[in-house]
């Protein structure tokens, strides 16, 4: 018994039934385990599913790491190519994730089962702003680069929810998507684009302030 049959298991019964266990005792049933040897792997059920995100997030990372290719990137280079094969990854459990998908109704559910995906990929992206600020892909902004991160978070959940919706051939929309906001994003952040329009609306505060 390990962690990966635990989960394989998870995601089965999920597969099959259309929902989730109706408790750990249920699972370990399935599995012919006691719930002892259940604690020794997962706290809950809801452990596992945030589990299930983070290891797509984990194996698409680590296949990046070993590309020599990747190395080479420059940071926006790096970030489609993520979200490239993070898309891949996904497909290998697109049934089960879309039968999650009624969930993301719910922000504070999804929320919750995102959370350490959330802190992987925030590590990560930090990581990768700051070889933006080496190579002046992206320019450092006083009070704003912090912010920077919690962009790109919301950009990874745009990704996402436009791959569980998107009813193309081999999702070439969910490509096409990808593709047009990462080079959106990095135009904002690198070019003047963004400091014009924070100009502007300082610009216009202060006239509303004036009048």
């Amino acid at each position: 018994m390990d962690r990966q049959l635990i989960l394989n298991a998870y995601k089965l019964h999920w597969l099959e039934n259309g929902k989730a266990p109706v408790s750990v005792y249920a699972l370990c049933k399935q599995l012919e385990i006691t719930e002892a040897s259940f604690y020794e792997y997962y706290s809950s059920l809801e452990a596992i599913e945030k589990d299930v995100w983070l290891a797509i997030f984990r194996e698409t990372l680590d296949q990046l790491s070993n590309d020599e290719i990747y190395q080479q990137y420059g940071a926006q280079e790096k970030l489609l190519a993520f979200y490239f094969l993070w898309v891949q990854k996904l497909k290998e459990d697109r049934s089960y994730l879309l039968l999650q998908k009624e969930q993301f109704r719910l922000p504070d559910l999804y929320r919750s089962k995102l959370e350490t995906f959330k802190h992987a990929f925030y590590d990560y992206v930090t990581a990768l702003i700051k070889e933006g600020y080496s190579s002046s892909e992206i320019k450092e902004r006083k009070y704003i680069s912090d912010q920077y991160v919690h962009g790109f978070w919301v950009q990874a959940l745009f990704v996402l929810k436009y791959w569980l919706n998107d009813t193309s051939v081999n999702f070439e929309m969910t490509d096409a998507a990808i593709e047009k906001a990462v080079n959106l994003s990095f135009q904002l952040i690198r070019s003047n684009t963004l400091d014009s329009l924070l100009d502007f609306g300082k610009f216009i505060f202060t006239r509303k302030q004036a009048l």
